[in-house]
Protein backbone atom coordinates (compact mmCIF):
# COMPACT_ATOMS: atom_id res chain seq x y z
CA UNK A 1 0.00 0.00 0.00
CA UNK A 2 1.54 3.17 -1.07
CA UNK A 3 0.99 5.78 2.25
CA UNK A 4 3.04 8.83 0.28
CA UNK A 5 -0.29 9.45 -1.32
CA UNK A 6 -2.18 9.49 1.78
CA UNK A 7 0.17 11.62 3.55
CA UNK A 8 0.32 14.26 0.21
CA UNK A 9 -3.86 14.69 0.47
CA UNK A 10 -3.82 15.83 3.95
CA UNK A 11 -0.62 17.97 3.27
CA UNK A 12 -1.92 21.32 3.05
CA UNK A 13 -4.31 20.71 6.32
CA UNK A 14 -1.71 19.42 7.80
CA UNK A 15 0.87 22.50 6.71
CA UNK A 16 -1.97 25.11 7.85
CA UNK A 17 -2.48 23.66 11.21
CA UNK A 18 1.04 23.56 12.40
CA UNK A 19 1.29 27.00 11.02
CA UNK A 20 -1.61 28.09 13.91
CA UNK A 21 0.15 26.50 16.39
CA UNK A 22 3.54 28.02 15.29
CA UNK A 23 2.45 31.02 15.75
CA UNK A 24 0.84 30.65 18.78
CA UNK A 25 3.92 29.13 20.18
CA UNK A 26 6.45 32.06 18.48
CA UNK A 27 8.40 33.35 21.32
CA UNK A 28 7.43 31.11 23.95
CA UNK A 29 10.39 28.97 23.55
CA UNK A 30 10.62 28.33 27.29
CA UNK A 31 7.77 26.82 27.55
CA UNK A 32 7.52 23.33 28.49
CA UNK A 33 5.71 20.76 27.26
CA UNK A 34 2.88 21.11 30.18
CA UNK A 35 2.12 24.39 29.17
CA UNK A 36 2.32 23.51 25.07
CA UNK A 37 0.29 21.24 25.36
CA UNK A 38 -2.18 23.64 27.09
CA UNK A 39 -1.74 25.78 23.43
CA UNK A 40 -2.07 22.91 21.50
CA UNK A 41 -5.56 22.11 22.95
CA UNK A 42 -6.92 25.81 23.02
CA UNK A 43 -5.87 25.82 19.23
CA UNK A 44 -8.27 23.41 17.85
CA UNK A 45 -8.83 20.08 19.67
CA UNK A 46 -10.29 16.99 18.08
CA UNK A 47 -10.46 18.48 14.79
CA UNK A 48 -6.57 19.52 14.89
CA UNK A 49 -6.43 16.23 16.45
CA UNK A 50 -7.70 14.51 13.27
CA UNK A 51 -6.17 16.31 10.82
CA UNK A 52 -2.64 15.68 12.43
CA UNK A 53 -3.10 12.37 13.39
CA UNK A 54 -3.97 11.12 9.49
CA UNK A 55 -1.19 13.26 7.85
CA UNK A 56 1.45 12.08 10.01
CA UNK A 57 0.31 8.33 9.81
CA UNK A 58 0.04 8.54 13.53
CA UNK A 59 -2.60 7.97 15.51
CA UNK A 60 -1.36 8.38 18.77
CA UNK A 61 -0.79 11.65 18.24
CA UNK A 62 -4.26 12.70 17.00
CA UNK A 63 -6.43 10.76 19.34
CA UNK A 64 -4.61 12.54 22.27
CA UNK A 65 -4.52 16.14 20.45
CA UNK A 66 -7.88 15.31 19.91
CA UNK A 67 -8.81 14.73 23.90
CA UNK A 68 -7.07 17.42 24.81
CA UNK A 69 -8.73 19.99 26.96
CA UNK A 70 -6.87 23.19 26.50
CA UNK A 71 -6.12 26.46 28.80
CA UNK A 72 -5.62 26.53 32.30
CA UNK A 73 -7.13 23.08 33.49
CA UNK A 74 -5.11 21.30 30.40
CA UNK A 75 -1.96 22.33 31.86
CA UNK A 76 -3.15 20.77 35.29
CA UNK A 77 -3.34 17.43 34.01
CA UNK A 78 0.03 18.00 31.82
CA UNK A 79 1.40 18.11 35.12
CA UNK A 80 -0.06 14.75 36.04
CA UNK A 81 0.71 13.00 33.30
CA UNK A 82 4.57 14.45 33.36
CA UNK A 83 4.56 12.35 37.03
CA UNK A 84 3.15 9.40 35.27
CA UNK A 85 5.19 9.34 32.12
CA UNK A 86 8.88 9.56 34.13
CA UNK A 87 7.73 6.94 36.43
CA UNK A 88 7.00 4.53 33.52
CA UNK A 89 10.18 5.48 31.59
CA UNK A 90 12.12 4.99 35.00
CA UNK A 91 10.54 1.90 35.97
CA UNK A 92 9.50 0.18 32.65
CA UNK A 93 12.30 -1.57 30.31
CA UNK A 94 12.15 -1.29 26.89
CA UNK A 95 9.20 1.23 26.87
CA UNK A 96 9.54 4.15 24.29
CA UNK A 97 7.59 6.78 26.32
CA UNK A 98 6.27 9.86 24.93
CA UNK A 99 4.38 12.69 26.39
CA UNK A 100 2.21 14.25 23.89
CA UNK A 101 -0.33 17.63 24.89
CA UNK A 102 -2.19 16.20 27.74
CA UNK A 103 -1.42 12.85 27.31
CA UNK A 104 1.06 9.84 26.56
CA UNK A 105 2.34 7.86 24.33
CA UNK A 106 3.79 3.99 25.80
CA UNK A 107 5.70 2.22 22.57
CA UNK A 108 6.91 -1.13 22.65
CA UNK A 109 8.18 -3.13 19.98
CA UNK A 110 7.12 -6.60 18.62
CA UNK A 111 9.92 -7.95 19.85
CA UNK A 112 9.63 -7.02 23.36
CA UNK A 113 5.98 -8.30 23.98
CA UNK A 114 5.67 -11.05 21.12
CA UNK A 115 7.06 -13.40 19.11
CA UNK A 116 7.30 -12.99 14.91
CA UNK A 117 3.79 -13.25 13.50
CA UNK A 118 2.46 -14.96 16.87
CA UNK A 119 -0.45 -12.97 19.26
CA UNK A 120 0.41 -14.80 22.32
CA UNK A 121 2.70 -12.33 25.31
CA UNK A 122 6.33 -14.26 26.05
CA UNK A 123 7.31 -14.28 29.03
CA UNK A 124 9.35 -11.38 29.14
CA UNK A 125 6.40 -9.15 27.98
CA UNK A 126 4.37 -10.55 31.23
CA UNK A 127 7.34 -9.01 33.20
CA UNK A 128 7.43 -5.06 31.34
CA UNK A 129 3.73 -5.49 31.32
CA UNK A 130 3.40 -5.75 35.20
CA UNK A 131 5.31 -3.37 35.73
CA UNK A 132 3.73 -0.50 33.36
CA UNK A 133 0.37 -2.43 35.17
CA UNK A 134 1.78 -1.59 38.59
CA UNK A 135 2.18 2.25 37.72
CA UNK A 136 -1.60 2.45 35.75
CA UNK A 137 -3.37 1.67 39.22
CA UNK A 138 -1.52 3.95 41.23
CA UNK A 139 -2.92 6.51 38.45
CA UNK A 140 -6.41 5.37 38.14
CA UNK A 141 -8.39 8.27 36.86
CA UNK A 142 -6.69 7.61 33.15
CA UNK A 143 -8.37 5.77 30.13
CA UNK A 144 -5.93 2.93 28.26
CA UNK A 145 -6.54 2.43 24.42
CA UNK A 146 -4.12 -0.33 23.56
CA UNK A 147 -3.15 0.00 19.46
CA UNK A 148 -2.12 -2.92 18.08
CA UNK A 149 0.13 -2.46 14.58
CA UNK A 150 2.03 -4.50 11.64
CA UNK A 151 4.49 -3.76 8.91
CA UNK A 152 2.86 -3.99 4.65
CA UNK A 153 3.97 -7.51 4.35
CA UNK A 154 1.11 -9.83 3.70
CA UNK A 155 -2.62 -8.94 2.75
CA UNK A 156 -4.14 -6.04 4.51
CA UNK A 157 -6.56 -8.14 5.91
CA UNK A 158 -4.22 -10.75 7.63
CA UNK A 159 -2.27 -8.01 9.54
CA UNK A 160 -5.48 -6.40 10.75
CA UNK A 161 -6.36 -9.40 12.43
CA UNK A 162 -2.71 -9.70 13.48
CA UNK A 163 -2.86 -6.33 15.23
CA UNK A 164 -6.47 -6.74 16.62
CA UNK A 165 -5.37 -9.97 18.18
CA UNK A 166 -2.01 -8.58 19.36
CA UNK A 167 -3.98 -6.09 21.00
CA UNK A 168 -6.91 -8.12 22.81
CA UNK A 169 -4.06 -9.96 24.69
CA UNK A 170 -2.15 -6.98 25.86
CA UNK A 171 -5.98 -5.36 27.27
CA UNK A 172 -6.95 -8.93 28.78
CA UNK A 173 -3.50 -8.97 30.53
CA UNK A 174 -4.13 -5.60 31.53
CA UNK A 175 -7.32 -6.80 32.89
CA UNK A 176 -6.51 -9.72 34.75
CA UNK A 177 -3.64 -8.28 36.84
CA UNK A 178 -6.83 -5.61 38.35
CA UNK A 179 -6.89 -2.60 35.31
CA UNK A 180 -10.42 -2.08 35.49
CA UNK A 181 -12.15 -2.96 31.65
CA UNK A 182 -14.10 0.40 31.69
CA UNK A 183 -10.58 1.98 31.14
CA UNK A 184 -9.22 -0.28 28.93
CA UNK A 185 -9.78 -0.47 24.93
CA UNK A 186 -8.40 -2.39 22.30
CA UNK A 187 -7.98 -1.51 18.21
CA UNK A 188 -6.42 -2.88 15.59
CA UNK A 189 -5.03 -0.88 13.17
CA UNK A 190 -2.94 -3.25 10.81
CA UNK A 191 -0.60 -1.66 8.47
CA UNK A 192 -2.71 1.23 7.96
CA UNK A 193 -1.49 4.03 10.40
CA UNK A 194 2.79 3.11 9.92
CA UNK A 195 4.91 5.70 11.78
CA UNK A 196 8.11 4.46 10.06
CA UNK A 197 9.39 3.97 7.06
CA UNK A 198 8.42 0.47 5.38
CA UNK A 199 10.74 0.61 2.52
CA UNK A 200 13.90 -0.59 5.15
CA UNK A 201 13.70 -4.00 7.34
CA UNK A 202 14.60 -1.30 10.38
CA UNK A 203 11.39 0.84 9.60
CA UNK A 204 9.50 -2.48 8.99
CA UNK A 205 10.01 -4.10 12.39
CA UNK A 206 9.35 -0.68 14.27
CA UNK A 207 5.98 -0.35 12.61
CA UNK A 208 5.48 -3.56 14.32
CA UNK A 209 4.41 -2.20 17.78
CA UNK A 210 1.92 -1.87 20.14
CA UNK A 211 0.96 1.71 21.60
CA UNK A 212 -0.45 2.87 24.79
CA UNK A 213 -2.51 5.92 24.62
CA UNK A 214 -3.00 6.86 28.32
CA UNK A 215 -5.07 10.65 28.48
CA UNK A 216 -7.50 11.77 31.10
CA UNK A 217 -10.65 9.77 32.30
CA UNK A 218 -13.92 12.42 32.77
CA UNK A 219 -12.76 12.68 36.73
CA UNK A 220 -9.55 13.77 36.20
CA UNK A 221 -10.78 16.34 33.76
CA UNK A 222 -13.50 17.28 36.02
CA UNK A 223 -10.91 17.55 39.34
CA UNK A 224 -8.52 19.46 37.21
CA UNK A 225 -11.15 22.04 36.35
CA UNK A 226 -11.90 22.46 40.47
CA UNK A 227 -7.86 22.91 40.90
CA UNK A 228 -7.25 25.60 38.05
CA UNK A 229 -10.62 27.15 39.25
CA UNK A 230 -12.03 27.39 35.89
CA UNK A 231 -16.21 26.93 35.02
Amino acid sequence: MNHGKKHVQFGKKFLLTISTVAILLAGCKNMNKTQKGAVIGTAGGAAMGAVIGKAAGNTALGAIIGATVGGVTGAVIGKKMDKQAKEIEKDVPGAKVERVGEGIVVEFSEKILFGFDRADLTSSATKNLDKLTTILQKYPDTDIEVQGHTDNVGTENYNEGLSERRANSVTSYLKSKGVQSSRVKSVGYGENAPKYENTTEEGRSQNRRVEFLITANEKMKADAKREAGEK
